[in-house]
């Protein structure tokens, strides 16, 4: 099964709901970063949050999100946009603890319970939005849950697993959010709480092969009246390219790529998103300097 997300509504348009399986996506992320477990639950959790949360972006917006704890595995930075692409990447891959006192991957551990999440969307205009939070829990969904009800003052509840198999690989990942709308009655919010608090793991759901579909069903219960809005892939993509390093290195100016060449001849660039690697000879960085004394 293809990765995907849903947008839906349920409770008569009272709540606004996404759901996502993001296996395969999260699985691409742990194959180029070499994750160990507990680093891919982190970081997959993250990711699935994030896109979900860019499939609430229009157009052409674009949205980052950093994860900055004190735990051993430091900061995340996950890009995503309004279309199901998202990349992301963490600075320790390979960080492990023994499992917590439930016996599940110690996530909290790895990212630490300190520190901030920020949420960065560039939506066309001239001023970036950022919302800061603190970590709450740092076990990433609580996390998100606070950052929508303090930075965007949207009630909300927010669901991530992820599952890994014995080899490091991703047996299953995904999550869902649901958002109470403006004007939404107590008697919604009670079924929504009481529901919530009857369901199984969101990682139990994906792991029996649910659906999106299916998981918003399960979260929102017979009386959630869900209606699919609509639908989207989901993938691990990258903006990478030798063009754009290129340009970045133009940004250096002539002395500095010319002290590369004297230094270096060649040099060796690494995208920290997807760890695919550009080489510039010495003649081509020779014609980034051509390319800016004829600007």
């Amino acid at each position: 099964m293809e990765d995907y997300l849903v947008r839906a509504i349920g409770f008569n348009g009272q709540v606004r709901a996404f759901a996502a399986r993001t296996t395969e996506t999260v699985g691409e992320a742990q194959r180029r970063h070499n994750t160990w477990p507990i680093v891919s639950a982190a970081l997959g959790r993250s990711m699935t949050a994030s896109v979900m949360m860019g499939a609430m972006l229009k157009g052409d917006d674009k949205m980052t999100v950093k994860i900055e704890g004190n735990g051993p595995i430091g900061p995340m930075i996950i890009d995503t946009d309004a279309k199901g692409d998202v990349r992301g990447f963490v600075t320790n891959p390979h960080v492990h603890f023994d499992l917590n006192e439930h016996g599940k991957l110690d996530v909290r551990a790895g990212v630490g319970t300190e520190g901030t999440l920020t949420v960065v969307k560039d939506l066309g205009l001239r001023d970036m939005f950022t919302g800061q939070t603190p970590i709450v829990s740092g076990e990433i969904a609580e996390d998100f849950t606070y950052y929508f009800a303090t930075s965007e003052q949207v009630p909300s509840s927010v669901g991530l697993g992820v599952l890994v198999n014995p080899d490091n690989t991703i047996l299953a990942a995904g999550g869902f959010i649901l958002q109470l709308m403006p004007g939404c009655e107590e008697e919604t919010i009670d079924a929504v709480e009481k529901q919530l608090a009857s369901i199984e793991p969101v990682s139990k759901m994906i792991e029996k092969g649910m659906t999106p579909e299916e998981i918003l069903a399960a979260v929102l219960g017979e009386g959630g009246d869900v209606k699919i809005l609509s639908s989207m892939p989901v993938k691990f993509q990258c903006q990478c390219s030798k063009e754009r390093y290129g340009a970045a290195i133009m940004g250096l100016g002539v002395q500095e790529i010319t002290e590369m060449i004297e230094e270096q001849g060649s040099i060796e660039t690494q995208c920290h998103f997807c760890l695919e690697t550009y080489d510039f000879s010495e003649a081509e960085l020779q014609g980034l300097i051509d390319e800016i004394n004829a600007q």
